[in-house]
């Protein structure tokens, strides 16, 4: 089946789930200047024409086939690709990491895109995702991506990891259970939250004990970069 033949039996199947623009109007792209611009750069290098094209992604396909919302356009840079991407200060060099629930690539592609000497794997369930994930993939030429249709707790043994990553996907509490897994027994888990990120450990602690999880931390992540750092749970096995 070709890409426009997959996409149109994904947009005819799932049009319940797509969200667009009632106006029909063209969305307008998220510009880069100033502070937003330099983290950019500091971010990705000479990778961030790469970045624009798949924040290009995210403004239209992306939205018109309801992996992100429309109200995301003007913060996609900020709230979402560099808060995704300033996490790989925390990944080892030439790590083998699996982004879990991965939707729209977050944090999953933004951080193959910025560091290319890591081994990506997707894990996400739905087919509408995994077909546009393998049109973005394909368009940017990511060669250290690749995508794995499964829940997270179905993907145990067929990955091969150091690092697990997730955004949004579950409180940590459930989250451990989803991804701890993977890592058979050894590697970190970089789960990123936001102003509940304590009240979550708290929470999560007896079970971070029964899976022996050697150190848990909250750090902050592009603190020299970004206005609002992101939140990021390490818990270490």
């Amino acid at each position: 089946m070709s890409g426009q033949d997959r996409r149109q039996a994904v947009e005819g199947s799932e049009s319940a789930d797509v969200a667009v623009d009632a106006s029909g109007a063209v969305p307008e792209l998220p510009e880069l200047s100033g502070g937003d611009l330099r983290a950019a750069e500091g971010v990705f290098g000479d990778r961030l024409d790469l970045a624009r094209r798949y924040v290009e992604h995210l403004a239209t396909s992306g939205i018109e086939r309801g992996l992100i919302g429309p109200r995301e356009i003007p913060r996609l840079w900020t709230r979402h690709v560099l808060n995704c991407a300033v996490v790989q200060e925390l990944i080892p060099q030439g790590a083998r990491l699996a982004d879990v629930g991965s939707g729209a690539g977050l944090p999953g592609l933004c951080l193959a895109i910025a560091r290319p000497d890591l081994e990506v794997t997707l894990i996400e369930p739905l087919e509408r995702r995994i077909i546009w994930l393998d049109e973005v993939i394909d368009d940017l030429g990511l060669e250290n991506a690749t995508i794995l249709r499964s829940r997270g707790e179905q993907a145990v043994g067929q990955v091969d990891v150091d690092v697990v990553t997730a955004r949004a996907v579950s409180a940590l509490v459930g989250l451990l259970d989803i991804t701890l897994p993977l890592l058979r027994g050894t590697g970190q888990l970089l789960a990123l939250k936001g102003r509940t990120a304590e009240e979550e450990v708290r929470k999560a602690q007896k079970k971070l004990d029964r899976y022996g999880v050697r150190e848990t931390e909250i750090l902050l992540t592009g603190e020299d970069l970004l206005e609002e750092p992101t939140t990021v749970v390490r818990a270490e096995l």
